[in-house]
């Protein structure tokens, strides 16, 4: 059976009282006493050392700084709330900035509302709720321990309970079988309801609201926007270096070999410059197509659709191209949607034992659809290592899809999906 992912999910359960849910709301309760009592303690301390030294500087930045206090407080609290609420309480601060030293960090937190929310919610924990936790569930669990300790205490002295009046451990043993279980059924009930009252109200002032969670989603995928261009521009470095250095010299070696071949007289020497030209003509084709690979020039000067088609005229196998682009897309997203298309083509010509394929490219809805379709025999599945685990990684950062269809017999549709922009 799946566990209750709250305390009034609990209370609803058939077995809430012999599961641990009664306890657990009784830990939750009576931990709130001491950490309430602290919190009002160093509160009030602070408003008093910055009343005292208010007229310095010093009081006014202590004042200031009071909101770094719901920091910690949010922090402590949201752990304790995992007691009744097993998924806990999720963090309502922003992502911190890059490069910000301690004192940046801390001013960023102090002007958080979320920070002031907090804040608040220290003030009613310990004004209030500390008090309330107190008065229900410490008195229930007095009464509890008072009943189940009836016999004991019955047969040493007179123990009044309410009307009843128990001197003997037979009478302390019938009132703990015959009030012990009813009491334990209403407080358990009645302790889990205040419990999970309380941590509603924690996770109403210490969770996320709408528009922090909206802002999360968005700088969480900001960030992730740029460790995509950060990527594409050490993939570009990474491409000018060998294109105009290693390429370079490779070049220059193939000419002096090849200079080399004409002025030497047949023998062992001309023979061995023969061979090594040959070589350095071959590493040469390799540099080129790792380089064509790593960051096509042709996709940076003409768009996607030309960098499309020269990748399916290198396929060993026939490749029809459609796309309808009107315009030229944003580099990260034309370098995923070129990649997502080497990559397939690739597949196919190795694995698919297919006779043709199919690219086609198109805007659906502010969204930009390629599909790479072949009628090899099917049966792919991206968990063989499908060579995608990238790309799909490279996809999710830009807000994108990536499906495939491959049933067995075929045809294998491979197809992913992009936003046009990168700030949508």
């Amino acid at each position: 059976m799946q566990e209750p992912n709250s305390a009034w999910a609990a209370l609803a359960m058939p077995r809430y009282l012999v599961s641990s849910w009664p306890w657990r709301s009784y830990a939750y309760l009576l931990s709130s006493v001491p950490i309430g009592l602290l919190t009002i303690v160093v509160l009030i301390a602070g408003v008093a050392v910055s009343a005292v030294l208010s007229p310095i500087v010093i009081g006014v930045l202590l004042l200031t700084a009071f909101p770094l206090f719901g920091v910690v407080i949010g922090i402590v609290e949201r752990q304790r709330a995992r007691l009744v609420l097993p998924t806990g309480i999720r963090s309502p601060h922003a992502a911190m900035p890059a490069g910000m030293n301690r004192r940046e960090r801390l001013k960023f937190r102090r002007r958080e509302q979320a920070s002031l929310r907090a804040l608040g919610y220290g003030v009613l924990l310990g004004t209030f709720v500390w008090f309330f936790s107190a008065a229900t569930a410490g008195l229930s669990a007095v009464i509890l321990g008072i009943t189940l300790l009836a016999p004991l205490i019955a047969t040493d002295d007179t123990m009044g309970m309410g009307p009843w009046v128990l001197d003997t451990t037979g009478e302390g043993f019938l009132f703990l079988v015959t009030f012990g279980p009813c009491f334990y059924v209403v407080s358990s009930y009645l302790i889990g309801v205040v419990a999970a009252a309380q941590a509603s109200l924690a996770k109403a002032l210490l969770g996320p609201r709408e528009d922090e969670l909206r802002r999360n989603v968005a700088e969480l995928r900001r960030s992730r926007l740029d460790l995509v261009d950060a990527f594409e521009t050490e993939r570009a470095r990474i491409e000018r270096h060998l294109h105009d250095g290693v390429q370079q010299r490779l070049v220059g070696l193939t000419m002096t070999l090849g200079l080399a071949e004409l002025d030497l007289p047949e023998g062992e020497s001309k023979r061995l410059v023969v061979k090594a030209h040959g070589e350095a003509e071959a590493a040469l084709a390799d540099l080129r197509e790792a380089v064509r690979g790593i960051h096509p020039r042709v996709l940076v000067d003409l768009g996607l659709e030309a960098a499309v088609r020269e990748v399916a005229d290198r396929s060993p196998l026939p490749v029809a191209v459609q796309m309808a682009l009107p315009n030229r897309l944003p580099p990260p997203i034309e370098a995923a949607a070129y990649f997502f298309v080497s990559e397939a083509l690739g597949n196919v010509a190795k694995h698919a034992n297919a006779k043709s394929c199919h690219v086609q490219a198109w805007i659906n809805r502010d969204r930009l659809v390629v599909t790479v379709t072949d009628d090899g025999t099917g049966g792919a599945d991206p968990a063989n290592g499908t060579g995608l685990t990238g790309l799909v990684t490279r996809l999710d950062a830009l807000g994108g899809t990536l499906d495939l269809s491959s049933p067995p017999g075929g045809p294998t549709r491979l197809r992913m999906e992009s936003p046009c922009r990168l700030d949508d």
